[in-house]
């Protein structure tokens, strides 16, 4: 991860179903789906307090109960509201240390591995934010810092931060990263590499779009998982880009002879910034297709080709200094 000594799988659990009514897994499922993993060799499992109104943390840490605490990697996060107290969300020192300790008792752990900055709280201080999760660290509740959802120039502003106190640094981000939406590619990812960070990737397949699960409609179908989060994942994804994305990585399997699934996980996964992709998985056969891309790269020629054809424009200065690095080294920028 980054420039960490932690080894983590390339493809990660993600736990966001685990729990969740109407569109998600239940207890048994899930745990047998984190027993799944585990055994195929996987280390690196993702939830978080809000997840399932915290029933995902819950399961994770019956279905962790019995198993060998040390060869797991275990990541959650904290920022969004909890309670209906007037302190029950955000980065501020009393919803962290407060969160945090509601994490472990879920999950049944002395300590979390990776603990992630949900989001970017415009009313708490950075530094007291900072100060905070470094205290976590130095008191062995927590082993890493991670971000997600935050612009590059508060990643920068949160380890500068660091830097200047000899606090612990930002050490992965998680972001929304997939073949429709690649906006990481201007400022996230090189912020990242710059920092020396890991990076991971949620929605990987833009909750089904990418595999046509869903057809050109006005809206998602009924019982759906877009359907009862279409208010959250439709403006991610349900759009003209989307359903064009879905029919180019069509063409491309079909032509490749890749399944879509292994066509979206691996393209990311080529990018060496990527450290691992996060998988949301609701049956055997979905976890097994998924984890293949573990273990197997994509040609490079392929990947050419699925990064031409899925391309975004980035906008003017990502073309500038991509002209600029051309014309003063003579190839382009990687």
């Amino acid at each position: 991860m980054g420039k960490t000594g932690l080894l983590v799988s390339r493809v990660c659990l993600g736990t966001m179903t685990f729990g969740a009514k109407d569109w998600g897994c239940d207890r048994k499922t899930s745990i047998q789906l984190i027993d799944l993993y585990l055994n195929a060799g996987g280390n690196f499992i993702d939830t978080a307090d809000i997840y399932a109104g915290s029933a995902s943390e819950e399961i994770v840490g019956e279905a962790l109960r019995d198993k060998k605490r040390d060869e797991i990697v275990l990541a959650t996060k904290c920022f969004f509201r909890t309670g209906k107290s007037p302190n029950a969300k955000g980065l501020s020192r009393k919803h962290i240390i407060e969160a945090c300790e509601a994490s472990l008792r879920r999950l049944q752990t002395d300590y979390i591995d990776l603990y992630y900055m949900h989001g970017a709280d415009p009313f708490a201080p950075l530094e007291e934010t900072m100060r905070t999760l470094n205290d976590l660290v130095r008191q062995g509740k927590v082993r890493y810092l991670g971000c997600s959802n935050i612009f590059s120039w508060q990643i920068l502003k949160a380890n500068g931060i660091s830097a200047l106190f000899n606090l612990e640094k930002l050490t992965c981000g998680q972001y929304l990263y997939n073949l429709i939406n690649r906006e990481a590619e201007r400022e996230i990812l090189p912020a990242c590499k710059d920092q020396g960070m890991g990076v991971t990737c949620w929605s990987p397949l833009a909750g089904g779009i990418l595999l046509g699960k869903y057809q050109k409609e006005e809206k998602p179908t009924p019982g759906t998982r877009l359907f009862y989060r279409s208010e959250i994942d439709g403006p991610r994804f349900w759009h003209q880009r989307g359903f064009v994305m879905a029919e180019k990585l069509a063409e491309l399997s079909q032509k490749t002879g890749i399944s879509k699934v292994q066509l979206a996980l691996s393209w990311l996964l080529h990018d060496k910034r990527v450290t691992s992709v996060i998988i949301g998985v609701k049956s055997e056969n979905q976890l097994k297709e998924n984890l293949v891309v573990g273990d197997w790269n994509l040609p490079d020629e392929v990947w050419e080709e699925v990064n031409k054809g899925t391309a975004l424009d980035l906008g003017h200065l990502t073309q500038f200094a991509s002209h600029a690095y051309r014309t003063t080294f003579g190839e382009e920028e990687t």
